[in-house]
């Protein structure tokens, strides 16, 4: 389960060097609504499935806080500051996490988890942040409410679970994924033709690089985010989100000839082992329970 749940943000590093390099430039939002809708309606239609009852409004509020508003606020964060900035105020999510599943589920991390949370923030500082890197105040607030949006939507996804009367896990699993991604989308679409206006005439080049992000990145990728959202502790799941820069970094180097400097390369070796210890891939010490009550009896 958790070397699943790694996949997505392994896919996700991929992002920026298919946006550079195949999509059209200056088009955030419609590279959001394209991800996302196509990859929704798919899924629904793979589920044969519909919202019933409360997941009607449950689908809509995850697909808003998961995938609608984040991409939205990941849009404003990408153009007020540089790369590394919103990165690392991304890496934070496994203490947003962890507050919000006290908050919510009565849950608390192993202290193992909040240590691993500190050095990867440490090791993606490292790894990205320059230190000419310029603090817009509003695209501050802006990488931070995409954080705080993932993370309410990841342990809300926890809290809910999956939806019931299917006779597969799986299925209830493309159906919610499906549900959530086009609620995002619908939300992305008349934003970007609002924001972008009307799309570019596509090439080869956008048409396989969308295709990509929707396909691969978006409907394969949160399907088995999602799978790990319902089954593991919500904190352990962020963690694996700190993967991203590290593979972003890495097919810099390999694709685009971008240089990595020794403390760049510290700071990549730091995220995996903190990735490992805090995720329970890798045991140290003493064997302890990820996660604890809220309480003592």
């Amino acid at each position: 389960m958790r070397n699943l749940t790694a996949i997505p943000p392994l896919l996700w590093g991929s992002t920026y060097l298919v946006t550079t390099e195949l999509l059209p430039p200056g088009r955030p939002l419609l590279a959001g609504a394209l991800r996302a809708l196509p990859a929704g309606l798919l899924l629904i239609a793979v589920a044969r499935a519909r919202p019933r009852g409360a997941w009607w409004w449950r689908s809509a509020l995850l697909g808003t806080l998961n995938i609608g508003l984040f991409f939205a606020l990941l849009f404003v964060a990408a153009y007020r500051l540089p790369g590394g900035v919103a990165a690392v105020l991304g890496a934070l999510g496994p203490f947003a996490v962890a507050g919000l599943a006290f908050g919510l589920l009565g849950q608390r991390p192993a202290r193992t988890v909040l240590l691993a949370g500190a050095a990867g923030v440490a090791g993606v500082a490292l790894l990205v942040l320059r230190s000419e890197a310029a603090l817009d105040p509003i695209g501050l607030a802006a990488a931070a409410g995409g954080m705080v949006s993932m993370s309410l939507g990841t342990v809300l996804g926890r809290r809910w679970g999956v939806p019931d009367g299917f006779a597969h896990r799986r299925t209830a699993l493309l159906a919610l994924t499906g549900w959530q991604l086009t609620a995002g989308g619908l939300l992305l679409a008349p934003a970007a033709l609002l924001v972008e206006g009307l799309p570019p005439v596509p090439t080869g080049g956008n048409v396989a690089g969308f295709a990509y992000l929707s396909l691969v990145g978006t409907a394969g990728a949160y399907v088995l985010w999602f799978r790990g959202v319902t089954t593991l502790p919500p904190a352990q799941v962020t963690l694996f989100g700190l993967l991203s820069p590290v593979v972003a970094a890495a097919l810099g180097w390999l694709a685009l000839g971008q240089s990595l400097s020794a403390g760049q390369l510290a700071g990549a070796a730091i995220v995996l082992v903190a990735v490992l210890i805090g995720t329970g891939s890798i045991k140290v010490g003493k064997p302890t329970r990820s996660l604890r009550p809220a309480t003592a009896p």
